[in-house]
Parts: structure tokens; sequence; C-alpha cells
């Protein structure tokens, strides 16, 4: 930024002013979410975060224990509420309640530094059918409304984090980007109501999932290295999708008479297992890549200047919905135990690289595992490992996953370590009919690993993590098959 003269006063109060109210901090952020059977514990997360130089952290609720942990980290926060609330927050009352107790107490009681809220979670999403269509725009309204008569309006933005699939191209260049036909007058007036309260249009994009869908998308072109075969737009060259993907975005709010509305970038990552496309090496590829592309500041050729921008995601999370695909669990630049999957540089941290989370408490060092005397044909192995997998999480088994070399013996063992880890190794959750036995030697091989549980982590307000809960129904049916 070029600087101009004015008088030292001026300067002082011009600085001060930037600092106060700036809608964005410099650097990198992370989406933190908390789909896990087991989660780390806030704290711990917090000082990961500050460890690694993320200034900016994305949340996908407002749990309390995860903001009071964010207090006076000086981390710019982004809260979410989730898109079963939104018809809720058609009530201003309801709205106001929403702010009181997620953001007002936060800001002034705990020191955090609350800058956007998240009013739900790509709610015109095609698969969604236009169930949320009614109703997210009443509840942004309503959410700004109770912002302002806070006094945090000016402070505060409210946001719709949307999916790319909100907009389209109607010659397969980015010059052609409209919203998309079916919800045009939908997304219109939610951008707006974002143009006329000063607050930014939020879009994730995932090339991976343009390569997992359709075969023939051309590979390098989801990459950031320039090898992938030139996009001509009337002499705008695109070498990558994400260039593209965006600036089919600016040229749909520039129809549409919104040229000037901040962009976000939500969501941007790539998984690292669970498909044969997701894996640690492309995930690097393609993080280390991104970081490159924006770090200089340069922006894409529709929309020049610093990318503000969240990694997705942070740390696994191994309860998530695996509906689209067993890749969901495995987004994380971290393991669920907060360990650099991959070397990455953020160009935060003086080393160069991820740094791992620390003072991390396991379960005692066992696992459970096939018997060695099982035999394969006997009949309880099937629905064992079903019920194992069912309830756990073997989203690393299969072809072309981390743990795709393993045999028959593997799988299975694979599958009752899950069940048993996750269950924070109840001596009942290794049993499987006297399939199964508990070993202290570490089983994982090659690219895979056998996990090892952290302990539960007990939140405030006897909110309890870990699957513990489950006891009972796991005694029941341990009942029925032994």
């Amino acid at each position: 930024m070029g600087l101009f003269p004015f008088s030292k006063s001026f300067g002082v109060l011009f600085l001060l002013a930037l600092l106060l109210f700036s809608p964005t901090v410099s650097g990198i952020g992370a989406n933190w979410g908390t789909q896990s059977t087991h989660r780390l514990p806030p704290e711990i997360v917090v000082r990961m975060l500050k460890d690694n130089g993320i200034q900016k952290v994305k949340l996908f609720d407002a749990d309390y224990d995860t903001l009071k942990a964010l207090g006076k980290s000086g981390l710019e926060v982004m809260v979410g509420i989730p898109n079963d609330m939104l018809s809720t927050l058609g009530s201003l009352k309801a709205a106001e309640k929403w702010v009181s107790k997620n953001v007002t107490v936060h800001m002034n009681d705990n020191n955090v530094n609350i800058r956007y809220v998240a009013v739900g979670n790509e709610p015109y999403l095609t698969t969604y059918n236009g169930t949320y269509l009614r109703t997210t725009l009443p509840a942004m309204q309503n959410i700004q409304t109770a912002l302002i008569k806070a006094g945090l309006g000016s402070q505060v933005k409210v946001t719709c984090p949307l999916n790319a699939d909100v907009y389209e191209s109607s010659n397969t260049f980015p010059s052609g980007g409209d919203f998309r036909a079916q919800i045009h007058g939908y997304v219109s007036q939610l951008v707006k109501f974002l143009s006329d309260n000063g607050c930014p249009f939020t879009i994730n994009i995932y090339p991976f999932i343009s390569l997992y869908i359709d075969p023939n998308f051309p590979v390098e072109y989801a990459f950031f290295d320039g090898n992938a075969t030139p996009l001509n737009d009337g002499g705008t060259i695109y070498t990558n999708m994400f260039d593209a993907n965006h600036d089919t975005l600016v040229w749909a709010l520039q129809k549409n008479g919104f040229g000037n509305v901040p962009i976000i970038i939500g969501e941007i990552g790539w998984p690292t297992d669970g498909d044969r496309n997701a894996n640690a090496q492309l995930a690097q590829r393609f993080n280390q890549g991104f970081m490159q592309h924006i770090s200089g500041g340069k922006g894409t050729p529709m929309r020049p200047g610093p990318v503000d921008a969240y990694l997705f995601s942070l740390i696994d999370e191994d309860a998530k919905s695996i509906q689209p695909g067993n890749f969901e669990r495995h987004w994380g630049i971290l393991t669920y135990d907060g360990l650099p999957k991959y070397s990455l540089n953020l160009g935060t941290t003086n080393s160069g690289t991820l740094v791992p989370a620390r003072n991390v408490k396991y379960l005692e060092r066992k696992w459970c595992v096939l018997k060695p005397n099982a035999k394969l044909d006997d009949p309880q192995i099937a629905p064992s490992m079903s019920y194992a997998c069912g309830l756990a999480d073997c989203t690393s088994l299969g072809y072309q996953t981390s743990c795709g070399g393993l045999d028959a013996r593997g799988n299975i063992s694979y599958a009752f370590n899950s069940y048993y880890q996750i269950n924070n190794q109840l001596d009942d959750a290794c049993r499987f009919s006297g399939l199964a036995t508990v070993t202290k030697s570490d089983p994982s091989t090659g690219t895979c690993r056998f996990g090892l549980m952290i302990e539960p982590y007990y939140g405030g307000a006897q909110q309890k993590h870990g699957y513990t809960k489950t006891a009972l129904a796991l005694i029941l049916f341990l009942w029925t098959i032994v």
C-alpha cells in the first residue's frame, strides 16, 4: 500500500482506525470442525492454531467451550449457525436471544474477537432440494438487526457460506458466469442484503469435488503448477480451476450489479484418504500450491488483491457423514490427534512446517485385533465387521486408500480396532463373539495407521464427548452374539 503525506496526529488516528475496524486480518484462516467422536480439548486446539501462526478461524456452530478457549487469543473468529436453526431465527426475538448468548457474552465477558456470523452452511446446495431457500435470508436479516441492536453492527458482519453450485457459466468460461437460473432470485436478494450492509460473500470452492464426480476432469487443472492447458477467456488466461471458478463468481456479481461485494473463500482444501485421488501427496501439492498462489497478494485476473481464505480443514473429523464420499472424514491438514499429515508451509512460522498439537493425552497403548487362530470362514466374521464399521470409521479401507494394502485379516483387525478405540477401549468392545483380542503391539503398517484414541474430552455444561454413552447399546448387542 502506498503512503501519502498527512499530519502526525491524523496519521495516528488513521492507523488506529485501521487496527480497530479493518474487516479482516492478514494470513490464512482455518475451518475448525468438531464432528468427532473424540474432540481435542479446545485449549489445545487454540494453542496449536497460534503455534502455526493461523490468525483466523471459522466455526460451524457457537459451542461455548470453543469460544471460551478463543477468548483473549487475538484470533479472528467466524461463528456459525447450523441450517436446522434457520427457520427458528425467522423470529427476531429468537435472533436477539441467539446474538446475546453466542456473540455479545463472548465478546464482552471473554474478549473473543468475533468478526463474522455465518448464517447457515451452504443452505442453497442443490442436494437440499430448496429446503432452506425461504428461511435463509430472513434469518440473516434478523441476526443483522440483532447485532445492530446489541451495538455490534460495525464490528460483526453477517455472511452465508455458499457452495459454488449457486452460480454457473453459460459458455464454460468465467465471463459467462451468472447465478444459477433455478435460484437466481434468491441469490440476488441475498447478495443485495450483503451489499447494502457492507457484508462479504462467502464461497466454498473445491477442485477435488470436480475431480471426484467427473472422471474426465483435467487433473492438472485442479492444481497450481501451471501444467494445465490454458483456458483463454477473451484474452484472459486461466491455468487453474480456482481462479476460473472464483472469477465466474466475480462475473456473476458484476452482471447483477454487485461487483464491489467483498469475497471470502470459506472453504478450500484437499482430503488425504477415502478415495483414489485423496492422499497426502496430492493434498500437499494442492494446499502448498494454493498458499504459494495467494502469497503474493495478486489475487485473480478479475479480482486483483489479497485473497481472504480459510483452509478446509484443520483437523480430521471421524463422525462426519460419509454420504458425499468416504473422503469426508479426511480433510484435515492434521490428524484427529493434531499430528501434521505432510509438510506444509503456511508462511506463518519460522520452521516453515506445521506444528503439532502439544500435551495431547492418549488412552493406553493397546489395540484390538482379530485373533491369530480365528478362521476367516467363521460365520460371525461378516456381521461383526459390518457392525464395527457401521458404528466406527472404516473409511481408510478400500481401493487405493491408506489401508488399501491390508489383507483380509488386516481389514477385520482395522475395523475391530476402530470400534474399540472409539468406545474408549472398553473390554467388552473387543469381544466380537470371541474373534478379537487385545494386543500391545502396534499393528500399524506402511501408510496404514491403526488409531490409538485420545482421552475423551469432557466439556462444560455436562457435555460429554466420546462414545462412552454407547456402552449400553454395545453390551446389549454383545449379549445377542456372544
